[in-house]
């Protein structure tokens, strides 16, 4: 009795301005006697003990709000439930309730919530999983890229120039001539490209292509001359104008440098178009949401907009690009979210180095393939360090980009700073965004100042025919080291950082557990002793990314009194070759209990 007791004053004290009905004493009592979950009533209990007792097999009507019957929406059977639970991994079936999951259990046990208009979804032998979400990723810029040339796996100039030309077919007179996804890496020579085969193409047309990872871009002369470069226009801090030997702009620019170029701006209506074909795509997918890196203020007011008008299908963590976060956010605290919203500005996104493939990534020594250059801070020490410390007070969450050893060395300086200088700050969570080269006696760190690493699995799949020329052999150990940090007790949370990379998450599982091409190659994997398992992979895009936005409680596990928000497919991903898990097929996904997407 004295349990039932400090249970009710549980839920009495756990009570939020979201719960819009709650349980009588006497219904209380009557549900712990008959099994029933207590959750939906401690949905505004986040960050608490969330106190539930597990359905039985009993065939009685559960009361629920009022006295009404609590009664399923939806039931996944026909195949297994994988919780996210280690005491019980899998089930049978799933009973969901609105936007939570009311039980999980045997088929017999959901059973009892069925009600005549409970909507069924077989399984067919597949898998229910919590719902994977790509921790980081930029949703306006996949749909953007699904406007442009995708040039990606172009295995030459001439190969990127005859799909520009394509392109051009479609497109009027004028308009800009854009795309992203060449690399250098995969060209003869690997040398960085020059204007001139493109403003032969497009003598009349200005061009402006980025380079996969986003870090360097690439024009013709029209281009030059829109952004007004010469000889001697100096290149920005944190940038470079790459050039010939005569001192001339060769038409590639760098990191800051790519600001110099007037891209024009995307209107509401283009933002709007990109974020609608964007979540689609991720639905397809089994995405049920994503954590969006760098979202300016016109992006913030899109997703506001879809909100409010029940456009947005996916759950949206966003963090604020730091023009916006200096410009108006940084002397005001962030704004609590709404429990029910969907989309949530979670925190600030900086910019620490540049990538690994422009050689823009900050390295500790010089680069094995380039005497004499060691990268780029897009920020200087005491600049890094003045932005955590105002984002921790403020209440923002910073989440920097770190890619080289001496990045990521000069951003764990900094947070140190930031989480001394806010000791009210003790759950900050602060993240790394990619760590991929990271010094191992670094790692230590990580763990020390309770610290995210965010690693997107793919990049390494995609790097590893250059990455060991790249940095040397000296490095390698710290290279996309998954197992160390794990191993260290550093909390994963694993994304793509589409469209970088395809958003495709069965790509990131794949990746993760065989550090192998699609092709199979290498054999046994680059750097095998650093895979994880099926498991810890899955962990990376559920749990991980729920833990990486305080939302561990009521996300990333199939659990009663959580949010039903479920990935499906076709097959049990355990039951297949780890050569197969890349090419896994969507059965549908849920979101907020809602069937999004069902194949």
């Amino acid at each position: 009795m004295y349990r039932i007791v400090g249970i009710w004053r549980h839920v009495v004290a756990c009570y939020s301005a979201d719960v819009t009905s709650k349980p009588s004493r006497r219904q209380f009592l009557h549900q712990l006697a008959t099994g029933v979950c207590l959750s939906p009533w401690l949905a505004g209990c986040s960050g608490q003990e969330q106190v539930h007792v597990h359905t039985q097999s009993r065939r009685q009507t559960p009361l629920g709000h009022n006295g009404a019957s609590v009664v399923a929406t939806l039931i996944l059977e026909g195949g297994s439930i994988v919780t996210g639970e280690r005491g019980a991994p899998r089930a049978e079936a799933l009973a969901i309730a609105g936007n939570r999951v009311l039980a999980v259990g045997t088929r017999s046990q959901v059973d009892a919530y069925r009600g005549p208009r409970t909507r069924r979804l077989d399984l067919a032998g597949g898998v229910a999983v919590p719902g994977l979400t790509d921790a980081h990723a930029h949703l306006v810029g996949l749909g953007q890229s699904l406007e442009q040339v995708d040039l990606r796996g172009a295995t030459s100039v001439a190969e990127v120039v005859a799909r520009m030309q394509e392109h051009a077919k479609k497109l009027p007179p004028g308009v800009w001539l854009t795309g992203r996804g060449w690399d250098q890496n995969l060209w003869p020579g690997t040398a960085m490209p020059s204007h001139e085969p493109l403003t032969a193409a497009f003598p009349e047309r200005t061009v402006w292509v980025r380079r996969i990872d986003g870090h360097a871009g690439w024009g013709n002369r029209k281009l030059i001359e829109a952004a007004g470069l010469t000889a001697d226009t100096a290149a920005p801090e944190g940038g470079e104008i790459v050039r010939t030997k005569a001192g001339a702009p060769t038409g590639v620019l760098i990191d800051a440098a790519m600001d110099l170029v007037p891209v024009p701006e995307p209107t509401s209506d283009d933002l709007r178009r990109a974020l609608d074909r964007a979540q689609q795509q991720l639905v397809r997918l089994g995405l049920v949401g994503l954590h969006d890196m760098g979202v300016s203020a016109s992006v913030h007011g899109a997703y506001r907009e879809l909100e409010r008008e029940r456009g947005l299908h996916v759950r949206v963590h966003g963090y604020a690009d730091q023009d916006w976060f200096e410009q108006q956010l940084a002397n005001r605290p962030l704004e609590p979210s709404v429990a029910t919203a969907r989309y949530r500005l979670k925190g600030v996104k900086l910019y620490v180095d540049g990538a690994l493939g422009s050689r823009g990534a900050a390295m500790l020594a010089d680069y094995h393939d380039r005497a004499g250059h060691r990268g780029l801070l897009q920020l200087s020490p005491e600049v890094l360090e003045k932005l955590c410390v105002q984002a921790v007070r403020q209440g923002y969450q910073v989440a920097s980009h770190a890619i080289g050893d001496r990045g990521i060395r000069t951003l764990l300086a900094a947070y140190r700073q930031a989480l001394a200088a806010n000791p009210e700050a003790s759950d900050a969570r602060l993240r790394v965004e990619h760590a991929q080269i990271v010094a191992v006696e670094d790692i230590a760190t990580f763990a020390e100042l309770g610290l995210i690493a965010s690693m997107q699995p793919t990049h390494a799949t995609s790097d590893m025919p250059w990455v060991p020329d790249r940095i040397g052999p000296e490095r390698l150990p710290g290279a996309y080291a998954w197992q160390r940090f794990l191993q260290a007790g550093v909390p994963l949370a694993f994304g793509s950082d589409f469209p970088v990379e395809h958003p495709d998450v069965t790509h990131g599982l794949h990746a993760a557990v065989t550090r192998q091409d699609a092709t199979g190659k290498p054999a046994n994997g680059w750097l095998a002793d650093q895979k994880v398992s099926l498991d810890q992979a899955l962990a990376g895009f559920t749990t991980g990314a729920a833990y990486a936005v305080h939302r561990e409680g009521e996300l990333g596990k199939l659990k009663p009194g959580y949010l039903a928000d479920v990935s499906c497919f076709a097959d049990d991903l355990w039951k297949l070759d780890p050569s197969q898990l890349r090419t896994a097929q969507t059965r549908a996904t849920i979101v907020d209990g809602e069937v999004v997407w069902e194949g």
